[in-house]
């Protein structure tokens, strides 16, 4: 039986539900079955083909790949208010000892990536989840011109 992960993000310009799509093409290679799922915009305005997160999907994933633009050194209020509304999951521990990283996107080098990472964190670690981050034995973390920290792409 393969692997269930769900990649759950935001994407207001596109630019971190590309690397949604580029993370499942990486997971299905290795053998994983992917659901891309979104969440929706406070305006209306996310971009994205994907469908909007269910609970179910929550349950029915072994592990997750959550994204994220930077929003003043956060996550981004739609992905927040996800996170507000799983309250009934965090009482019953229904997401605890899964697998979880995250991603993210900004218009700048320096525009917030690490701390936007490590706020994405806090309700993983809340509802108990095992937060996987990117090691330095990775040689091209060592090169990187772009992007990429050892707490995630």
């Amino acid at each position: 039986m393969s692997v269930q992960l769900l990649i759950l993000y935001y994407s207001r310009h596109g630019s971190v539900a590309a690397l949604a799509e580029k993370i499942a093409i990486g997971a299905q290679q290795a053998g994983a079955d992917v659901m891309l799922r979104t969440v929706p915009a406070l305006d209306g305005s996310a971009v994205g083909i994907h469908p909007h997160v269910t609970e179910q999907d929550l349950l029915d994933a072994d592990g997750f790949a959550f994204g994220s633009p930077v929003r003043f050194g956060n996550m981004a209020a739609p992905l927040k208010a996800f996170w507000d509304n799983t309250s009934s999951l965090w009482l019953k521990g229904a997401l605890m000892d899964k697998p979880a990283g995250v991603f993210t996107s900004s218009g700048s080098m320096h525009g917030g990536n690490e701390a936007n990472l490590l706020s994405m964190m806090l309700p993983l670690l809340h509802h108990g989840m095992l937060v996987i981050g990117l090691p330095y034995s990775e040689p091209e973390l060592h090169h990187t011109q772009t992007g990429g920290t050892p707490y995630g792409p």
